[in-house]
């Protein structure tokens, strides 16, 4: 069964992602300090507090600087309280991104996949390969060295047969241009990090990143797709498959 609208904004609420080496800390917002191949710099969410907007946007600056990073990503969220935006905005951060939540329920969900188009599930180092080679192109962020793409490798193998966490590869006549991936948290199948390469989009190969996602997720025993669509990109495409606007969040770069 679905997800409640209320069970659904919660959960987009609750997302967060910790990369691999970062640094995070939780009071009345979340920050979490990025490693430098991701670009460095901390990104701000999740916003609890009985203080006024300034306050709390002063603690999450202080905290920056205290960790030497000059670039401060606040991801806002209808949950916020209280809501930072205007304070945000008046302190000159520049509006950098936004996306579209999105969710529909998984079982019966139909995404028309062309024919050229394959996707697979990544087990292996030379699919790690393939798709740090695309995350490279697509955010442009610093490639693994072979350390970290066996350690990416053992991660997504083990994320996989506990049956948390799932990579797909997407390929279209043969070779790899897609990639997208999925985290199973309380019947909540979670989407994310989709990147197709720029030439191949278009094509199918997102449709059948998707696909092949919400195949794993519904054997996993999720019951609800949840996803962040960009857009400019995906949540067009997502809105075609079914899936159901639940509101926007947005970045703002501050320079502290």
């Amino acid at each position: 069964m679905m997800h409640t609208t209320d069970e659904i904004l919660r959960a987009s609420a609750a997302w967060v992602w910790f990369p691999r080496d970062s640094e995070h800390e939780k009071t009345d917002v979340q920050l979490v300090r990025y490693p430098q191949r991701f670009g460095g710099g901390v990104r701000a969410s999740q916003v609890d507090s009985d203080e006024d907007a300034a306050a709390v946007l002063d603690r999450a600056i202080d905290r920056t600087r205290a960790w030497g990073e000059g670039e401060l990503r606040f991801w806002t969220n209808e949950s916020d309280r209280p809501d930072l935006e205007d304070e945000i905005r008046r302190r000159g951060a520049e509006h950098i991104d936004t996306v579209a939540v999105f969710a529909r329920e998984i079982v019966g969900a139909v995404i028309d996949v062309p024919s050229q188009t394959t996707a697979e599930i990544v087990r292996t180092i030379d699919q790690v390969r393939e798709v740090d080679a695309i995350n490279v192109h697509v955010w442009q962020q610093q490639p693994l060295d072979e350390a970290d793409l066996r350690t990416e490798l053992d991660e997504v193998v083990s994320g996989f047969e506990a049956g948390t966490h799932v990579r797909v590869l997407a390929r279209l006549d043969g070779p790899a241009v897609s990639t997208g991936g999925c985290t199973i948290v309380e019947g909540f199948a979670r989407l994310w990090g989709a990147a197709t390469l720029e030439e191949a989009r278009g094509r199918g190969a997102y449709r059948a990143v998707l696909a092949e996602r919400l195949r794993v997720s519904a054997s996993l025993g999720a019951t609800t797709a949840l996803v962040k669509g960009r857009t400019a990109t995906s949540a067009p495409i997502l809105a075609r498959a079914g899936f159901t606007h639940y509101g926007d969040e947005r970045a703002y770069l501050l320079t502290v």
